[in-house]
């Protein structure tokens, strides 16, 4: 088993199946979405030909939502499996956020919790996308004054109750919409079923994947997240490599890579941070270049799919810093040629 070239397949980040960008989000299920501008670039490098406009197309649409959700952190996910990850996962997730705010010494009594939810809702639905400052203007009428952290905490949980989701996409601000007018409702799905498809979105995109690295990056318990391989039955299976037992399904790509590929990969991309255990692809003693351990992740390079080092996407020319060894460097040119492509499409 070669464990980064079927991760590089699977992942789409090389020989990518995809043209179309919810496609993407749709095949992996969830996708990190921490840094705005990005989160963009983690979509379409998985797409055949990647294009801003056509991430903002498929954005502006509601094809892709962005929200709160697994482990109380950013994602997207698409509108068809919208209501399936709010009601598989935003459970643990609200469980989490209020452990923060204990932790932060933040206490929001249920009253507040839904007198400001109607308000934020009521806001994003007559504006159709508010932006955070909206939000703070129309809680100011209300004579409703708090800080930006507490702010926060509600439009995380509002979010988390499938109340607010993203609204337009702008260059730099996240706005808000209300989610009865920007997802359609679907049928309730019941626990087994959606437990076995986010399951099967997970490894069909990320194998090969211990059970450990399914738990940490669902945020689910490792009961529900045991359960949902066994709903896969005989379609997935286990390989032992390296001491660790890895999950493969029986539809593996195993076809397509090829050597010699710079990859500009984002921060919080999937690449890393849908692993618990990072060293297949991160040497460790490389790992500060690439996330600290408050969660912070930077861009970072790939070759072959070894992380070797750190690239700058917001400079006008190529920026990139090696800090492990790298075959001819100077051909990182490419990579940065098509990021560059896919900001002017």
């Amino acid at each position: 088993m070669n464990p980064i070239a079927i991760r590089l397949l699977c992942q789409q980040l090389v020989a990518p199946q995809f043209s179309d960008p919810a496609e993407v989000v749709s095949y992996m299920g969830a996708m990190q979405a921490q840094e705005y501008r990005m989160m963009r670039w983690a979509v379409e490098m998985r797409t055949r030909r990647p294009s801003a406009k056509s991430f903002k197309r498929a954005f502006g649409s509601g094809r892709i939502i962005r929200l709160h959700l697994m482990r109380g952190t950013w994602q997207l996910v698409t509108a068809e499996d919208y209501w399936m990850m709010i009601g598989l996962c935003a459970p643990k997730a609200i469980a989490v956020t209020k452990g923060w705010m204990s932790s932060n010494r933040i206490s929001i009594p249920d009253e507040e919790l839904m007198r400001v939810r109607e308000i934020l809702a009521q806001t994003a639905a007559d504006l159709g996308s508010a932006t955070k400052e909206d939000l703070v203007r129309a809680l100011a009428e209300k004579d409703i004054n708090m800080d930006d952290h507490r702010l926060s905490y509600h439009i995380r949980m509002a979010e988390m109750s499938g109340t607010l989701c993203s609204g337009d996409l702008l260059p730099m601000k996240a706005t808000y919409a209300l989610t009865a007018n920007k997802v359609k409702p679907t049928a309730q799905m019941y626990k087994d079923e959606a437990l076995m498809r986010f399951t099967r979105k997970y490894f069909q995109s990320r194998q090969p994947a211990t059970l450990e690295d399914f738990v940490w990056w669902s945020g689910l318990n490792i009961s529900d997240c045991r359960r949902g391989i066994e709903l896969l039955g005989n379609t997935i299976h286990v390989e032992r490599w390296k001491d660790r037992d890895f999950y493969l399904t029986d539809e593996c790509r195993s076809r397509g890579f090829r050597k010699g590929k710079f990859l500009l990969i984002p921060p919080y991309d999937e690449y890393l941070i849908s692993y618990k255990s990072r060293d297949i692809v991160l040497p460790p003693e490389h790992r500060h270049h690439a996330h600290n351990n408050s969660g912070i992740f930077q861009p970072v390079i790939s070759y072959d799919g070894t992380i070797c080092g750190n690239w700058s996407p917001f400079k006008d020319d190529c920026q990139a810093t090696f800090f492990e060894d790298a075959p001819s460097p100077q051909d990182i040119s490419e990579a940065w040629q098509a990021y560059k492509d896919y900001r002017e499409k």
